[in-house]
């Protein structure tokens, strides 16, 4: 009876809790079962970046399945062989997609993360063992030294370090959170540039009224802003600009995706 109500639910027409979730848990399952298969090897080479390439080069083809397109734009910044810190909009738990498509640009990127997200295994400990930098955000002091030792390894191994300053995933589809200062200080403790990443929004995706549609996200690389020369007292007007650019580029690209939509779309990010 079960299995026939979750089968109903899953061809249904209709959005439901059961699709909804289906695509959430099918990226979920695949993203632990190669994990789990990468552990192993992981080991061998253990917070090496390449690691991180690798498990990327892998999830990534799940997009297929929860019937999601990546775009990515302008994707030569990304590719520059420098130390950099990328910054991007955080909407949802499938940022991670649109980061695994893309990684294979940069190829070398540490990225970072939450510190609860260490202790979901097997996921957690690969990623760990990927050269995920995670970071305790009630902790200031103890999240900076890490950061600090990261783009110390940053400058010398050419790595960007991918970071989302908004800080936590925003639910508004119409601009940005406030960005956080921690990105900006370690670009500009660093003399590294700041590389723009402006993902559109997710009008395919509703929580609250169940719709995870097919859909197509656009990845947009910005031109990096310089920090050189740049100190500390420069950081409050550093992420204005930075943040006033990518709130430019959010919006135009919300219009794009949107405009491209049949007139009878149902759209996600209408309540």
């Amino acid at each position: 009876m079960l299995a026939t109500y979750i089968l109903k639910q899953l061809f249904s027409e209709t959005p439901n809790n059961v699709k909804f979730q289906s695509k959430f848990l099918v990226f979920y399952i695949w993203t632990s079962f190669v994990a789990l298969f990468t552990l192993p090897f992981f080991v061998f080479r253990p917070k090496n970046v390449k690691n991180s390439l690798c498990g990327a080069q892998i999830v990534k083809h799940v997009t297929k399945l929860i019937e999601v397109k990546w775009h990515l734009r302008n994707g030569r910044v990304l590719a520059e062989d420098r130390g950099a810190v990328i910054i991007s909009n955080h909407q949802s738990s499938i940022d991670i997609l649109g980061l695994f498509n893309v990684w294979h640009v940069a190829v070398k990127i540490a990225a970072i993360a939450r510190k609860e997200l260490f202790y979901i295994w097997p996921f957690g400990l690969a990623a760990y063992l990927a050269g995920v930098v995670f970071i305790d955000r009630n902790c200031t002091k103890d999240a900076y030294k890490q950061l600090k030792v990261t783009s110390d390894v940053m400058v010398k191994n050419k790595t960007k370090i991918w970071i989302f300053p908004e800080g936590t995933r925003n639910k508004d589809f119409t601009k940005l959170l406030p960005f956080k200062k921690g990105a900006f200080n370690i670009a500009v403790a660093a003399q590294v540039p700041i590389i723009p990443v402006v993902i559109s929004p997710y009008y395919f995706i509703n929580r609250k009224k169940n719709i995870f549609n097919k859909g197509h996200a656009i990845i947009q690389c910005l031109e990096p802003v310089p920090t050189k020369g740049f100190t500390m007292e420069d950081v409050p007007q550093l992420i204005i600009k930075v943040q006033n650019i990518m709130e430019i580029a959010y919006k135009e690209l919300s219009k794009e995706v949107i405009s491209a939509l049949p007139p009878n779309y149902p759209l996600a990010t209408q309540d």
